[in-house]
């Protein structure tokens, strides 16, 4: 899947990286939840949050939307887990058929009911995420 960026998204990755030093692989803005996702590049996690948050609090009120940053991954499973943090993913199985890959993401029973409180949003959003890195066509919780 090709990954395009709007004039916005630009925008908002230069401030971001001009801001923490982190190098950006890509931002989603998600207008539902007022909130920009940014994906870093592995390694980069530290530099994004900064010292107690300020880096992404220094973000989210230059932009005046709450953020999320998620840490790029080669590995799907990684990511996947990435995606869901902090939750605590306990496995992460993907099966490859003819035409899809499916991922199951099992999820600590502790932390079941806030996925589910998140609502659908949530795991469309990482389903996108999914879908664009590593094409995963489906996402399932257990």
């Amino acid at each position: 899947m090709e990954i395009k960026l709007s004039s916005s998204d630009i925008g908002y990755i230069s401030l971001f990286e001009k801001i923490t030093g982190a190098v950006t692989v890509d931002c989603i803005a998600d207008a539902y939840e007022n909130k920009i996702f940014f994906v870093v590049k592995a390694g980069d996690m530290g530099l994004a949050i900064g010292k107690k948050g300020k880096h992404i609090q220094q973000v989210s009120r230059s932009l005046g939307k709450k953020i999320g940053i998620i840490e790029y991954s080669n590995n799907p499973r990684e990511f996947i887990k990435n995606v869901f943090h902090p939750l605590r993913v306990t496995d992460v199985r993907i099966n490859e058929g003819e035409d899809k890959k499916v991922a199951k993401v099992g999820i600590d029973e502790r932390d079941k009911l806030s996925v589910f409180s998140r609502g659908n949003h949530f795991l469309s959003m990482a389903k996108l995420l999914s879908m664009r890195y590593h094409n995963i066509s489906e996402l399932t919780i257990e």
